[in-house]
């Protein structure tokens, strides 16, 4: 994807959409998970975004803080009850600094992913690391990549069709670089909207040395936030580092 800014996917155009577009079905679920790992906190946010999953665990009673690279997406997490109560420190996550000590440090949704090289995704590990208390938990939700050998790496679904609007999602993989490059495109009767995004996808393998060279280690992994087994045929996994 030739000029590609990651700012492009997080704008104002794309924040004011994403909580539309990004629904998730298992948010209670991953709140749940996230409270027990917590216990008295604090609890850190990296790429806190709109605040999907930080509105609801700071409701019940965890100090969560976060930090984010978009102004947008913080501003439609401002606009939010509560949202003006979380402090957010602006800045790359993978390198940006903060204060103290945390028992929960989090990325959720395959964030990981939209640091594109492999030493920017190492440098977050060892920031986590930095920033992780004794016995505290680091947690990572991603995909676990696939590949479109049948159909040459790229893919083309239907995932909204209205009467007024159809929305396509667009991707297509490059498994030498390990990036996957994906573009949602809405088509209404006010024309064509663009929402690209590319990410370096690893597989959790990867991640796990990743863990190793930041000093940390795996506790856990599981498919679902409810804590189904993974296994070989998991589409995605939990993973839970920790000292």
């Amino acid at each position: 994807m030739k000029n590609y800014d990651p700012m492009r996917s997080f704008d104002e155009d794309a924040a004011a959409v994403y909580d539309e577009m990004d629904r998730r079905d298992d948010t209670m679920e991953t709140v749940a998970f996230l409270e027990e790992l917590a216990g008295d906190g604090p609890a850190l946010e990296l790429a806190i975004g709109t605040g999907r999953v930080a509105l609801p665990l700071a409701a019940r009673g965890i100090r969560v803080e976060g930090i984010d690279l978009s102004t947008a997406m913080v501003t439609q997490l401002r606009a939010k009850p509560g949202g003006d109560q979380i402090p957010v420190t602006m800045g790359d996550f993978a390198a940006v600094g903060v204060a103290g000590a945390y028992r929960l440090i989090y990325l959720v949704y395959n964030t990981l992913f939209n640091l594109l090289t492999q030493d920017d995704q190492v440098r977050c590990f060892e920031n986590v690391a930095a920033h992780l208390a004794d016995g505290g938990s680091f947690v990572v939700e991603a995909y676990v990549p696939y590949t479109y050998d049948s159909s040459g790496n790229q893919y083309v679904k239907a995932e909204v069709i209205e009467l007024d609007h159809v929305t396509l999602d667009v991707g297509r993989l490059d498994p030498v670089k390990q990036l996957y490059y994906e573009n949602h495109v809405v088509l209404s009767r006010e024309g064509a909207r663009l929402f690209p995004i590319v990410q370096r996808y690893a597989w959790p393998g990867e991640l796990d040395l990743m863990a190793r060279i930041a000093g940390l280690r795996l506790k856990e992994r599981w498919a679902t936030w409810t804590r189904e087994p993974f296994t070989a045929a998991s589409t995605s996994h939990i993973s839970v580092y920790g000292r």
